[in-house]
């Protein structure tokens, strides 16, 4: 119920994240910055550092396409993805 305003991939990492602190397997500080950057609303603009909800690619917002989605360029690649808003974080 805490979550329910989340996207479900989203939803899915914070309950993730809360079940680990539960667990002792995750310090209360990473638990909630962890659970803070999953409900930051999802304000793309080009140009921005972003990474995988996982933090597995980093990389560049290069532009916001027509239906919301996110063309991004990971770091050391050509090749642009696209990814739904809710599926990338922003890179501090």
């Amino acid at each position: 119920m805490l979550f329910a305003d989340l996207p479900l991939a989203r939803r899915h990492d914070a309950a993730s994240l809360a079940a680990h602190y539960v667990a002792g397997v995750l310090d209360r500080d990473s638990m909630t910055g962890g659970i803070e950057a999953l409900s930051e609303a999802a304000d793309f603009r080009p140009g921005d550092r972003v990474r995988t909800l996982k933090g597995s690619r980093k990389g560049v917002v290069r532009r916001i396409l027509t239906d919301g989605r996110i063309a991004w360029l990971p770091d050391g690649n050509k090749a642009e993805l696209i990814a739904l808003p809710e599926s990338l974080l922003h890179e501090r």
